[in-house]
Parts: C-alpha cells; sequence; structure tokens
C-alpha cells in the first residue's frame, strides 16, 4: 500500500494504482480530466495530456519534485508522494493551453452535434477554456466516410484519443479501423474501404468522448436533454442485456450502454440491444436513470421525487425525497 497526497488530502491506495485512480477514489473537484484514459481499456491514457499534474514530491525515501509536469492517467503513485492539481497554477495554465490545442481544429457545430450536452470536451472548453481563438490558420479537413449503415464519422470533430480503436481490438473480433497518416494528416479511417460492422461495433460509439462517431438511428432526431433516461434490461444471448433507454415520452429514440459518473461504460453492449431493439415492450423498465456527470441532463431535473420510497425499491437517490415530520 502506498500513501499519496493529492491537493492536500492524503489516501491510502494499492500498489501499481495510477495518481488519475487515487484521485477518482477521493472524488470532487480534485480530479483530474480525462479524455483518453478509459478504465476498461487496456492501454488507453497518455494521448490528450489534459489529465497533467505537478508531482512536488516524488516519494517519502526521494523528496524531489518531479522536473515537469506528468499525465496522471499513466503515472503510477510512490508511497509519500504529494500531488497538486487544481491548486497549482501551473497546472491549470497548462490545461488551458491543452484545451486550446484540442479546440484549434474542432469546428463550432455543437448546435447541430448529436453529442452536445454530453460531450466531453465542451465541460472542458467551459471549464478551462478560452473565450476566443488565437489560430489563424485553416483548419483541418477531411473527406467524408461512411463506416457503415450504423456509425457515422465526423473526423473533423476527432482529438485522435485512440478509444474506438482500442476498443475495437478489445472487445471485437476484428478490427478493420485505425489511425491512419501521422501529424496534423492523422485521421481514423479504414484505409481500403470497408464497414465496421460486428456484434459490438456499436460501442465505439460510447467510448468517443466528442461527437466523432454517433449513431445513425438517432441523428437528429432530438436533442439529449429533452429525452428521459431510463435502465432497462431483457434477456439478450450475445451481452448482459443492461442499458440505458432514451425516450420521449413512449417512444424509444435512442439506446446506449450504462455509463458511470465518469462517463465509462459499465457494461459493453450488443448491436442487436443498441440499434434493432427500439421497442418499450422489448424491455423491463428498471426506473430513470441518474446521470452522475456534470451536464445539461442532470441539471434538467427529469427525476419526480418519490414521496413513498419504502414503497418503490432501489430508487436512485436524487429521486427520494423525505415526508416532512410534523
Amino acid at each position: 500500500m502506498a500513501k499519496v497526497t493529492i491537493d492536500g488530502i492524503e489516501i491510502e491506495v494499492e500498489d501499481g494504482t495510477t495518481i488519475l485512480q487515487a484521485a477518482r477514489k477521493i472524488g470532487g473537484d480534485i480530479v483530474p480530466p480525462a479524455m483518453c484514459y478509459y478504465t476498461p481499456l487496456k492501454g488507453s491514457g497518455g494521448k490528450c495530456r489534459v489529465c497533467l499534474v505537478k508531482v512536488t514530491q516524488g516519494s517519502a525515501k526521494d523528496t524531489r519534485p518531479m522536473p515537469k509536469l506528468v499525465a496522471s492517467c499513466i503515472t503510477q503513485v510512490q508511497d509519500g508522494m504529494v500531488v497538486e492539481n487544481t491548486t497549482n497554477e501551473e497546472v491549470l495554465n497548462a490545461r488551458k493551453g491543452i484545451v486550446e490545442m484540442l479546440l484549434i481544429n474542432h469546428p463550432l457545430d455543437c448546435p447541430i452535434c448529436d453529442q452536445a450536452g454530453e460531450c466531453s470536451l465542451q465541460d472542458l472548453s467551459y471549464e478551462h477554456g478560452v473565450s476566443a481563438t488565437r489560430f489563424e490558420e485553416e483548419r483541418r479537413s477531411f473527406n467524408k466516410v461512411d463506416l457503415g449503415p450504423y456509425i457515422q464519422l465526423h473526423m473533423t470533430r476527432c482529438i485522435l484519443c485512440y478509444r474506438c480503436v482500442y476498443t475495437a481490438d478489445q472487445i471485437t473480433p476484428e478490427r478493420v479501423h485505425g489511425v491512419l497518416g501521422r501529424g496534423d494528416a492523422a485521421e481514423i479511417g479504414t484505409y481500403i474501404e470497408n464497414v465496421v460492422d460486428n456484434d459490438f461495433s456499436g460501442n465505439v460509439i460510447d467510448v468517443c468522448p466528442v461527437g466523432a462517431l454517433t449513431d445513425k438511428t438517432w441523428r437528429f432526431k432530438n436533442r439529449v436533454w429533452f429525452t428521459k433516461p431510463m435502465d432497462a434490461h431483457r434477456d439478450c444471448p450475445t451481452c448482459s442485456g443492461k442499458v440505458t433507454l432514451w425516450a420521449r415520452g413512449e417512444e424509444v429514440l435512442r439506446v446506449t450502454a450504462r455509463k458511470d459518473q465518469y462517463n465509462e461504460v459499465e457494461e459493453f453492449i450488443c448491436n442487436t440491444c443498441r440499434f434493432d431493439t427500439k421497442e418499450m415492450k422489448d424491455w423491463t423498465i428498471e426506473g430513470p436513470r441518474h446521470i452522475d456527470s456534470q451536464s445539461v441532463i442532470s441539471a434538467n431535473h427529469y427525476e419526480l421525487p418519490v414521496i413513498n420510497v419504502p414503497i418503490v425499491p432501489n430508487l436512485p437517490t436524487s429521486t427520494k425525497k423525505n415526508l416532512p415530520q410534523h
């Protein structure tokens, strides 16, 4: 076990734990943002650099600070390590510069993007971005690539986090897409024109932190904050069948995997559940889905308070409301 102090808060974690994982055990505002790291995917992290932190003390044995900022998602803790995140001005300035770099080529199409309202880059730019850009050169442009009947690729929005590549590598039997080219010419593609099509290919949509990979069956149908997310399940021979239904009225507009407060998928789901089962009668509804991440969805207060909590068990905390005591 190792003791690490992050922004003045000490926690004891297992050896081999990264700084980011240790910060998530503490929770709250001291958790560094992450655009490329994804807990279920082996090898992810170290691409976007938004999780940079300052290690002011390497360990109890070596109290010297690390000379440069380090990526918290791939840097393991040492016993006695002292880390500064939100309390360090150098970290905040570096993060602001990284966000500015990520937005250099990103189009300003949030009003029409299907990821709006649940986009990690939107949240990041709101917290660490600047109001104007200093970039004067021409932005990157790419030819449109059709990845099949279910997945739409908008390469201009891609931040090259590699999440979709790792997902296809690790949960699908055969990967046909990857990162082509180098530098500012790098892009997601299939090299030889091909369709991303297997039982779990739709999961690349869930792991994408921006609107680069979107669901064709959901595109332009509604804004996410007008929909009502509900936990549901079904008996599926291919996956766990545990999903989140995004509905408006009795119409199911979209099906996604369930995600935690860091927008990471809890269990990957198959394409049959995601694309082909969009009737309310096909699902067993468990109740409203509580959105833990800070977004306009959770701010919309779609969860009505339930007065008689004992009658309806297993409710999210946000729905519970105690009766006034007389």
